[in-house]
């Protein structure tokens, strides 16, 4: 058996500018992460810093398809997938899985942690692309590792 992590959330913006927040670290750095060393495109290796740790994490593997897939991986044993799927009144419905890890008693651990992870990378963007919000500003500071 693997297991994934999944989240899914609607957000009240058109496909076209969900996307692009997505794969523009301009906009990605607004909610999600504190550094990014390019634009998510088909091919590339990115390097992404979060504010919360002085970890670098290596985005490999990239495959973007325009407003409908963004894939990479920065886990090894796991692959991410966002899907876009284009609702009525302008909105988009955003859906994230990440899979690959065999069924053990951590890796069933690093599925809930990751679940509620992607469950608050998507409210994060909710946030700031319909309202301009940085729900993220401050919110892990507890889990600072540096010194």
């Amino acid at each position: 058996m693997v297991l994934e992590s999944k989240a899914l959330l609607q957000i009240q913006k058109p496909i076209a500018t969900v996307f692009e927040g997505i794969v523009n670290p301009e906009i990605m750095t607004q909610y999600f992460i504190s550094e990014s060393s390019g634009r998510l495109e088909t091919g590339k290796t990115l390097i992404w810093k979060f504010p919360e740790f002085p970890d670098q994490f290596p985005i490999t593997n990239v495959r973007v398809e325009k407003e409908h897939l963004i894939t990479f991986v920065w886990d090894p044993e796991t692959v991410v997938n966002i899907t876009l799927e284009a609702l009525p009144n302008q909105s988009t419905l955003v859906k994230v899985c990440e899979k690959g890890k065999a069924l053990n008693d951590a890796n069933i651990e690093w599925a809930l942690q990751n679940t509620g992870g992607w469950a608050n990378f998507l409210a994060c963007m909710k946030a700031y692309l319909e309202y301009g919000v940085h729900l993220r500003k401050g919110a892990f500071d507890f889990m600072r590792t540096e010194t």
